[in-house]
């Protein structure tokens, strides 16, 4: 059986499209998956309950401001180059996949210096320093936001595809929304309003959120607020049913998508993939200190297709947040408008299209 290194991970960004797509590939029955991370990344905790086999990288992370503090990669990379061709050498892989991440990068310029075809799926609208430095090497590119394309410089022979980012998609047939706010004892006629940072939570947003509610900014509108985990002791005391409802995280995450009209939240790759996946419009505010303002740049290719409004996180306070929240839910032809521009852009099945991409270079 042939078998497929996916090479991923330092953050959830990089390391659940590895996992989407590694189902997909094990799903065929025609190859093996193993996983490549690192030591230092959310898949040290996260690997081991899942049922790939997987080796960790020694990396470190590298630091953009704070240069000197990359002295250390003097003698780490010795290691992870060491420790990487020992991957390649016992696994005799027939294609190295990247999804992004430190982990990644020395993984699949080994692979193809060895002639091993290689892959690069990259989730955001500018692509990571990975992706950028593969790129002139890759067999295969796949883009989720296709305005990457014009930041790449990639060999001649390279297929590119705008194939969107792997994501678990909605349900078919698509969830009924009063039925779902049933189910989670909300209203079922009145606007519905889903607010996330992500499982880490966003300070600044759940601080606005906060401010909003005492301020009586957000009368006659339910939400859905997954502060994240580490805020929850922060802003329990919000939770106050069936008007607010808060969790650390929404799991499932597709009980807040199918239940709410407006998203208010990050820019990330994964997520933006399943907010035009749900055609659910979007106020987004992105994360400012992102590698590149990579989520800056999401957001505002969300803008300009018309599926989002972007608020900078300097604009941010409940009184802000809560006008450009009431602006929106306040035309409902508009926000019709922005889910029709969310699903034209959607990529529902992305692993399945990469996964045939991928098993075409193995046949």
């Amino acid at each position: 059986m042939n078998r497929v290194l996916l090479a991923g991970g330092g953050t959830g960004g990089h390391l659940m499209p590895a996992l989407a797509l590694a189902e997909t590939l094990q799903a065929t029955g025609d190859v093996e998956v193993v996983l490549v991370g690192a030591e230092r990344g959310v898949e040290r905790e996260l690997l081991p309950a899942r049922a790939f086999r997987y080796y960790l990288l020694p990396t470190h992370p590298i630091y953009r401001s704070a240069w000197w503090r990359n002295a250390r990669w003097l003698t780490a990379f010795p290691k992870l180059v060491g420790a990487a061709n020992a991957i390649l050498r016992e696994e005799q892989p027939a294609v190295v996949v990247s999804t992004g991440g430190y982990a990644a990068g020395p993984i699949v310029w080994l692979a193809a210096r060895r002639g091993i075809p290689t892959v690069l799926q990259e989730q955001n609208a500018f692509p990571g320093i990975t992706t950028r430095w593969l790129a002139r090497k890759a067999d295969q590119i796949h883009l989720g936001f296709p305005e990457a394309r014009r930041m790449l410089k990639t060999r001649g022979s390279a297929q590119i595809f705008e194939s969107g980012n792997p994501i678990v998609p909605p349900p078919t047939p698509r969830p009924n929304k009063r039925l779902a706010r049933r189910a989670l004892g909300i209203e079922e006629d009145g606007p519905v309003v889903f607010v996330t940072g992500g499982s880490q939570g966003a300070g600044s947003i759940n601080r606005a959120i906060a401010e909003a509610i005492d301020l009586d900014g957000l009368r006659g509108v339910t939400l859905l607020w997954g502060v994240g985990k580490d805020h929850w002791e922060s802003f329990r005391s919000y939770h106050r049913p069936p008007e607010c409802l808060v969790r650390g995280f929404w799991d499932p995450i597709s009980d807040a998508y199918a239940a709410a009209d407006l998203m208010v939240g990050r820019a990330g790759a994964m997520t933006t993939a399943e907010l035009c996946a749900w055609g659910l419009p979007a106020l987004c505010v992105p994360l400012p200190h992102a590698a590149a303002d990579h989520q800056t740049t999401n957001a505002k290719a969300l803008v300009e297709a018309g599926a989002a409004v972007l608020l900078p996180e300097s604009l941010v306070s409940g009184a802000r947040l809560a006008a450009e929240v009431r602006q929106l839910i306040g035309d409902r032809g508009a926000l019709q408008e922005m889910a029709g521009a969310a699903l034209a852009r959607s990529r529902p099945d992305a692993s399945e299209v990469i996964t045939g991409h991928i098993l075409s270079l193995i046949r």
